[in-house]
Protein backbone atom coordinates (compact mmCIF):
# COMPACT_ATOMS: atom_id res chain seq x y z
CA UNK A 1 0.00 0.00 0.00
CA UNK A 2 3.21 2.37 0.86
CA UNK A 3 4.11 1.87 -2.22
CA UNK A 4 1.04 2.37 -4.36
CA UNK A 5 0.65 5.63 -2.49
CA UNK A 6 4.36 6.92 -3.31
CA UNK A 7 3.84 6.14 -7.21
CA UNK A 8 0.64 8.01 -7.02
CA UNK A 9 2.49 10.88 -5.27
CA UNK A 10 4.92 11.04 -7.88
CA UNK A 11 2.69 10.38 -10.75
CA UNK A 12 0.09 12.97 -10.16
CA UNK A 13 2.75 15.59 -9.73
CA UNK A 14 4.21 14.67 -12.73
CA UNK A 15 1.20 15.14 -14.54
CA UNK A 16 0.89 18.36 -13.50
CA UNK A 17 4.25 19.31 -13.99
CA UNK A 18 3.94 17.96 -17.98
CA UNK A 19 0.16 18.72 -18.32
CA UNK A 20 -0.19 14.93 -19.03
CA UNK A 21 -4.19 14.43 -18.29
CA UNK A 22 -3.65 10.69 -19.24
CA UNK A 23 -1.43 10.08 -16.25
CA UNK A 24 -3.39 12.01 -14.32
CA UNK A 25 -6.51 9.98 -15.29
CA UNK A 26 -4.67 6.42 -14.66
CA UNK A 27 -3.65 8.59 -10.98
CA UNK A 28 -7.48 8.69 -10.21
CA UNK A 29 -8.52 6.19 -11.70
CA UNK A 30 -6.15 3.89 -9.45
CA UNK A 31 -7.43 5.54 -6.08
CA UNK A 32 -9.64 2.43 -5.35
CA UNK A 33 -6.56 0.35 -5.25
CA UNK A 34 -5.21 2.10 -1.99
CA UNK A 35 -9.20 1.87 -0.89
CA UNK A 36 -9.54 -1.76 -1.28
CA UNK A 37 -5.76 -2.25 0.37
CA UNK A 38 -6.83 -0.35 2.93
CA UNK A 39 -10.15 -2.69 3.56
CA UNK A 40 -7.91 -5.64 3.28
CA UNK A 41 -5.07 -4.77 5.90
CA UNK A 42 -7.80 -3.45 8.45
CA UNK A 43 -9.71 -6.77 7.82
CA UNK A 44 -6.70 -8.53 8.52
CA UNK A 45 -6.26 -6.55 11.85
CA UNK A 46 -9.53 -7.14 13.43
CA UNK A 47 -9.41 -10.65 12.46
CA UNK A 48 -5.45 -11.16 14.20
CA UNK A 49 -7.09 -9.41 17.65
CA UNK A 50 -10.18 -11.51 17.56
CA UNK A 51 -8.53 -15.38 16.61
CA UNK A 52 -4.96 -14.02 18.32
CA UNK A 53 -5.92 -11.45 21.43
CA UNK A 54 -2.73 -10.09 20.95
CA UNK A 55 -0.65 -8.24 24.17
CA UNK A 56 2.07 -5.91 24.93
CA UNK A 57 4.23 -5.01 21.93
CA UNK A 58 2.09 -7.68 18.78
CA UNK A 59 -1.08 -4.94 20.52
CA UNK A 60 0.58 -1.80 19.78
CA UNK A 61 2.02 -3.47 16.23
CA UNK A 62 -1.20 -4.38 15.10
CA UNK A 63 -2.94 -0.75 16.44
CA UNK A 64 -0.31 0.81 14.40
CA UNK A 65 -1.07 -0.65 11.22
CA UNK A 66 -4.95 -0.05 11.39
CA UNK A 67 -3.76 3.75 11.97
CA UNK A 68 -1.29 3.78 9.52
CA UNK A 69 -3.51 2.73 6.39
CA UNK A 70 -5.69 4.89 7.24
CA UNK A 71 -3.09 7.72 6.63
CA UNK A 72 -2.37 6.11 3.96
CA UNK A 73 -5.47 5.87 1.99
CA UNK A 74 -5.69 10.37 3.09
CA UNK A 75 -2.32 10.36 0.91
CA UNK A 76 -3.53 8.61 -1.75
CA UNK A 77 -6.67 10.83 -1.91
CA UNK A 78 -4.63 13.74 -1.90
CA UNK A 79 -2.56 12.48 -4.61
CA UNK A 80 -6.16 12.31 -6.87
CA UNK A 81 -6.87 15.72 -5.65
CA UNK A 82 -3.58 16.99 -7.32
CA UNK A 83 -4.54 14.29 -10.22
CA UNK A 84 -7.47 16.15 -10.41
CA UNK A 85 -6.32 19.85 -10.92
CA UNK A 86 -4.18 18.51 -13.64
CA UNK A 87 -7.24 18.23 -15.60
CA UNK A 88 -8.64 21.44 -14.73
CA UNK A 89 -5.78 23.07 -15.72
CA UNK A 90 -5.59 20.99 -19.17
CA UNK A 91 -4.57 22.98 -22.06
CA UNK A 92 -3.19 26.04 -19.80
CA UNK A 93 -0.07 27.21 -20.11
CA UNK A 94 1.40 27.17 -16.86
CA UNK A 95 2.51 30.29 -15.11
CA UNK A 96 5.69 29.45 -14.38
CA UNK A 97 7.75 26.21 -14.24
CA UNK A 98 7.27 23.73 -11.33
CA UNK A 99 10.05 23.36 -9.42
CA UNK A 100 9.49 24.03 -5.36
CA UNK A 101 5.87 21.75 -6.01
CA UNK A 102 8.09 18.96 -7.34
CA UNK A 103 10.80 19.00 -4.47
CA UNK A 104 7.69 19.19 -1.77
CA UNK A 105 6.58 15.72 -3.55
CA UNK A 106 9.49 14.47 -3.30
CA UNK A 107 10.12 14.80 0.18
CA UNK A 108 6.85 13.60 1.17
CA UNK A 109 7.55 10.32 -1.15
CA UNK A 110 10.75 10.25 0.93
CA UNK A 111 8.96 11.05 4.35
CA UNK A 112 6.35 8.44 3.02
CA UNK A 113 9.52 5.30 2.58
CA UNK A 114 11.24 6.07 5.41
CA UNK A 115 7.93 6.41 7.94
CA UNK A 116 6.99 2.25 6.61
CA UNK A 117 10.85 1.40 6.63
CA UNK A 118 11.10 2.54 10.14
CA UNK A 119 7.65 0.60 10.57
CA UNK A 120 8.88 -2.27 9.25
CA UNK A 121 12.00 -2.55 11.34
CA UNK A 122 10.66 -1.23 14.67
CA UNK A 123 13.62 2.31 14.36
CA UNK A 124 11.88 4.58 16.23
CA UNK A 125 15.28 6.93 14.99
CA UNK A 126 14.35 6.95 11.55
CA UNK A 127 10.69 7.82 12.35
CA UNK A 128 12.44 10.57 14.53
CA UNK A 129 14.73 12.00 11.50
CA UNK A 130 12.02 11.29 9.15
CA UNK A 131 9.43 13.63 10.90
CA UNK A 132 12.37 16.32 11.35
CA UNK A 133 12.02 16.95 6.98
CA UNK A 134 8.28 17.76 7.40
CA UNK A 135 9.32 21.76 8.81
CA UNK A 136 11.34 21.64 5.21
CA UNK A 137 7.85 20.76 3.44
CA UNK A 138 6.14 23.78 5.64
CA UNK A 139 8.62 26.10 4.68
CA UNK A 140 8.47 25.47 0.86
CA UNK A 141 4.95 25.65 1.22
CA UNK A 142 4.89 28.88 2.87
CA UNK A 143 6.94 29.83 0.04
CA UNK A 144 5.04 28.85 -2.92
CA UNK A 145 1.87 30.64 -0.89
CA UNK A 146 3.69 33.64 -1.22
CA UNK A 147 4.91 33.65 -4.56
CA UNK A 148 1.37 32.34 -6.15
CA UNK A 149 0.02 35.29 -4.32
CA UNK A 150 2.26 38.18 -5.66
CA UNK A 151 1.52 36.44 -9.03
CA UNK A 152 -2.10 36.77 -8.47
CA UNK A 153 -1.48 40.62 -7.16
CA UNK A 154 0.64 41.29 -10.17
CA UNK A 155 -1.80 39.86 -12.63
CA UNK A 156 -5.71 38.90 -11.83
CA UNK A 157 -5.96 36.29 -14.99
CA UNK A 158 -2.84 34.28 -12.89
CA UNK A 159 -5.76 34.07 -10.20
CA UNK A 160 -7.75 31.23 -11.03
CA UNK A 161 -4.69 28.62 -11.95
CA UNK A 162 -2.45 30.33 -8.65
CA UNK A 163 -5.29 29.34 -6.53
CA UNK A 164 -5.17 25.60 -7.78
CA UNK A 165 -1.48 25.48 -7.61
CA UNK A 166 -1.87 26.49 -3.79
CA UNK A 167 -4.27 23.93 -3.47
CA UNK A 168 -1.51 21.45 -4.63
CA UNK A 169 1.03 22.62 -2.26
CA UNK A 170 -1.52 22.37 0.38
CA UNK A 171 -2.05 18.79 -0.66
CA UNK A 172 1.39 17.54 -0.35
CA UNK A 173 1.56 19.66 3.08
CA UNK A 174 -1.09 17.56 4.16
CA UNK A 175 0.58 14.40 2.92
CA UNK A 176 3.63 15.26 4.97
CA UNK A 177 1.58 15.64 7.90
CA UNK A 178 0.23 12.21 6.96
CA UNK A 179 3.89 10.76 7.08
CA UNK A 180 4.63 12.10 10.14
CA UNK A 181 1.74 10.71 11.75
CA UNK A 182 3.01 7.55 10.69
CA UNK A 183 6.25 8.71 12.44
CA UNK A 184 4.71 9.15 15.54
CA UNK A 185 2.63 5.92 15.52
CA UNK A 186 5.73 4.20 14.85
CA UNK A 187 7.45 5.64 17.81
CA UNK A 188 4.75 4.73 19.94
CA UNK A 189 4.72 1.46 18.51
CA UNK A 190 8.46 0.85 19.36
CA UNK A 191 8.31 2.81 23.05
CA UNK A 192 4.87 2.52 24.48
CA UNK A 193 4.46 5.99 23.85
CA UNK A 194 2.51 8.70 22.41
CA UNK A 195 3.88 11.71 21.02
CA UNK A 196 2.47 14.63 19.20
CA UNK A 197 5.33 15.57 17.06
CA UNK A 198 3.30 17.62 14.31
CA UNK A 199 3.00 21.19 15.75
Amino acid sequence: MGTVVEEAIERSVRSLAEQDTALAQAVIDGDDQADELELDIEQRCLALFALQQPMATDLRSIGTALKIVTDLERMADHATDIAKVTLRLAGQPLIKPLIDIPRMAAIAQTMVREALSAYVNRDADLAYNMIARDDEVDHLYSQIFRELLTYMLEDPRTVQQATYLIFVSKYLERIADHATNLGEWVIYMVTGERKELND
